[in-house]
């Protein structure tokens, strides 16, 4: 493969990650980012964890994790958690309200791809699905 079509390549994948981005902004409309929801998620999946922990997992930087965190803290959708061992470890967890906020922002995920999806034929998105199956499989 060329090299100026492997760039072009990523460089579209990029571009359509970014539109969808930008087209979910658009439609979530609740002043949270992707970044946000991705915290939130991370929290419903695995309980209170340290924000470092999470940092890691999202790959996501220390500083940035206490940014985001301290406005979900403020929105009341996640919450801090003193160890019950040591004070010194603060935990952050998921509230009711920051569930409620994961399922919404599912909800307008997946009608935003269903929008996009449906651009392609059955046998187009059967073919991206293998390729992407693929390509995380290289990864």
């Amino acid at each position: 493969m060329k090299e100026q079509t492997i760039f072009e390549l990523i460089h579209f994948m990029d571009k359509v990650t970014d539109n969808l981005i930008i087209q979910w902004n658009k439609q979530f409309n609740e002043d949270l980012g992707i970044s946000h929801i991705l915290v939130l998620t991370h929290l419903l999946e695995n309980g209170k964890s340290r924000p470092s922990d999470i940092a890691k997992s999202l790959g996501l930087t220390p500083p940035t994790l206490t940014h985001l965190s301290e406005k979900l803290v403020k929105r009341n959708l996640a919450v801090r958690v003193l160890d019950e061992s040591d004070r010194r470890i603060i935990y952050l967890d998921i509230s009711d309200k920051g569930i409620a906020m994961v399922h919404k922002a599912n909800k307008e995920g997946v009608a935003l791809r269903e929008n996009l999806f449906q651009k392609l034929t059955k046998q187009e998105l059967e073919q991206l699905l293998k390729i992407y199956e693929k390509l995380n499989g290289a990864l």
